[in-house]
């Protein structure tokens, strides 16, 4: 019987930072993959039916794209297990055990491909990893595998140059999943009167259902925006060596690093953060964001998102907040602006003239 080439990937968790790679990576190797569709109210709707209410958003949502690639037919579906980044650099209990989790509450006639990256457990590389990804498709090269790691790490470096250069997240993940690098003029990059730090986990910004395309809002309410994609490791590490913390979390970078590398930051008038409802780093994290906040005297804005949030208050909130910095920056100019001062000395000489000739 001919072996089924294809893999599924669900749109979300780590989705939405290592797709290029995994792109790269399973194409190379002539694995053929199925993506699961864009989020939908369904989508978090089916996923939050299968677990406990106090499940957090990015998880729900998870599930339902698990439930959304059996609707399509796809029998091996890709769930890795992502214990450690670094050593002692661990991701949350929810993401590690995530092959668990949807082994557990879904049902269904299926492959789950769960290869686990442990980098705090002696003798588990990023090899060993990939040789635990692709082992079902009966693919056990070391030399195929590393080829195929290098076109996936091609792919990937494009999307982050692309990314860092001020491109949006969807274009650069277009140009790169098309095999191209497009860096856009500096000069002819729009300006806007607002600049302001979105902060936040890639699995929450990136989805456009649970964060109501807040990017496109904040564009149409002329404001640019920038997050933990166009800042190096070196600069997010930096970041959270600011705010007086030590790195604990796998994904602290693309929170207390952005935040502290943008709280320092002049050209940066405000701080928005998201964060999903029930997230205990996250809570921790934004409390502590919150406090440095404060003591750099930026302005801030924290948005908790669940399957419940309405958007009708969402852009309200962030009207409000924009509105605010607008104002902010205006007083701030008008306070700047020098005013002349200078002695007003009348023009006599036709006076003299007049009484002269009397």
């Amino acid at each position: 019987m001919e072996k089924d080439m294809t893999i599924g990937i669900p749109r979300g968790m780590s989705f939405y930072n290592n797709y290029p790679f995994w792109y790269g990576f399973f194409t190379a190797l002539g694995i053929k993959i199925i993506l699961s569709d864009p989020t939908t109210k369904q989508t978090m709707s089916e996923g939050a039916s299968l677990v406990v209410t106090e499940t957090c958003l990015p998880i729900k949502i998870y599930l339902g794209h698990i439930l959304n690639l059996i609707s399509k037919g796809v029998k091996n579906i890709f769930v890795p297990s992502l214990q450690s980044i670094a050593p002692k650099i661990y991701n949350c209990s929810k993401i590690r055990g995530l092959p668990d989790l949807v082994r557990n509450v879904i049902k269904a006639d299926v492959n789950i491909i769960e290869p686990t990256l442990d980098k705090s457990a002696k003798h588990q590389g990023l090899y060993d990893f990939l040789t635990e990804a692709v082992k079902p498709f009966g693919i056990t090269s070391f030399d195929e595998i590393k080829k195929a790691s290098k076109q996936g790490w091609k792919v990937y470096n494009n999307f982050l140059v692309m990314a860092r250069s001020g491109m949006n997240y969807k274009k650069a993940m277009h140009y790169a999943l098309s095999g191209k690098v497009f860096i856009e003029e500096e000069g002819k990059s729009k300006s806007s009167p607002i600049n302001v730090a979105l902060i936040s986990h890639g699995y929450n910004m990136y989805d456009e259902r649970a964060t109501m395309k807040i990017f496109d809002k904040l564009e149409n309410m002329d404001v640019k925006v920038f997050t933990s994609l166009q800042l190096t490791d070196e600069q997010m590490a930096e970041g959270i060596a600011a705010l007086g913390q030590k790195r604990y979390w796998a994904n602290e970078n693309e929170m207390t690093g952005t935040a502290g590398h943008y709280l320092k930051d002049n050209k940066i008038d405000g701080i928005i953060t998201i964060n999903a409802f029930g997230c205990g780093p996250d809570s921790l994290m934004v409390d502590r964001i919150t406090r440095k906040a404060k003591e750099f005297g930026k302005p801030m804005l924290v948005l908790t998102i669940d399957e419940q949030t309405g958007e009708a208050g969402f852009i309200t909130r962030l009207e409000a907040f924009v509105d605010m910095l607008f104002r902010k920056k205006r007083s701030k100019i008008i306070a700047d602006a020098e005013i002349k001062e200078y002695d007003y000395v009348p023009q006599t000489n036709i006076c003299d003239s007049i009484f002269a000739e009397k």
